[in-house]
């Protein structure tokens, strides 16, 4: 029995909304809990938000432990239970990536149905993330050169980035946010998890002026680019700019 299991025991009560289990003893309906949620995720296409899952199981079952549960029951599957874009998703795990990508005859970096970013693009994308809400005008500025419709279209296209807030600035235009398909997209759960700006600054690893260059956060470039050459063929072309 997992450490969860055992602390769950000391306070294990029915399930308020799940009457059709009282019956079970207390062991057997945290398995039949563990093996709902389990279920649902499964089933999902898109991460499944917490409220959702605690409607699985009910007021009185503790979440957050039947979770605990479930990952410590996959520690050694090929898949796993992740917390990304505010619910919970199973997930390949990185190690079989590879094996997973030759058998579909996937390039690397691309799923089903996605698109490889250009360089631009995966800069803009980059630069929204950060300092959104931020407008187009905002992003020609930062880049000194105009970020077309087009560009911002490709974004909105597969789902990374949305129209948010309308500025406050004279003319009111819309403001660019990110999605919950940007964080499923790049394993985040939250936006706070996307790597510290100001840290990256004082390690002198990113700056306005290196984005500027093309230097993109190891975060995003490890899903732009197909595979270890392209993103070392960039590098080199930022090197040689320099």
């Amino acid at each position: 029995m997992s450490k969860a299991s055992a602390r769950r025991k000391a306070n294990d009560q029915p399930a308020l909304l799940d009457t059709d289990l009282e019956h079970l003893p207390a062991e057997l309906r945290w398995r039949e809990w563990m093996g709902r949620v389990e279920a649902v995720i499964f089933a999902a296409s898109e991460p499944v938000p917490r409220d959702v899952l605690a409607r699985v199981v009910g007021k009185s079952c503790n979440l957050d432990l039947v979770i605990e549960d479930i990952r410590a029951e996959l520690a050694g599957r090929p898949y796993e239970l992740v917390s990304v874009a505010g619910g919970w998703q199973h997930r390949t795990k990185k190690a079989f990536a590879d094996v997973i990508r030759g058998a579909s005859g996937t390039a690397a970096g691309q799923g089903a149905g996605s698109k490889e970013l250009s360089q631009s693009e995966a800069l803009v994308l980059t630069c929204i993330a950060y300092f959104q809400p931020i407008t187009r005008a905002e992003l020609s500025s930062f880049f000194g050169k105009e970020v077309s419709r087009d560009l911002i279209g490709v974004l909105r296209a597969q789902d990374l980035i949305a129209s948010g807030p309308r500025s406050p600035q004279p003319g009111a235009p819309y403001t660019y946010v990110t999605t919950k398909t940007f964080l499923s997209q790049f394993g985040l759960d939250t936006l706070r998890q996307l790597p510290d700006f100001e840290a990256l600054e004082d390690a002198g690893l990113l700056s306005k002026e290196k984005l500027l260059a093309g230097g993109i956060p190891a975060l995003v470039a490890g899903e732009v680019f197909a595979d270890d050459e392209a993103q070392a063929d960039h590098e080199a072309e930022i090197e040689d700019e320099g």
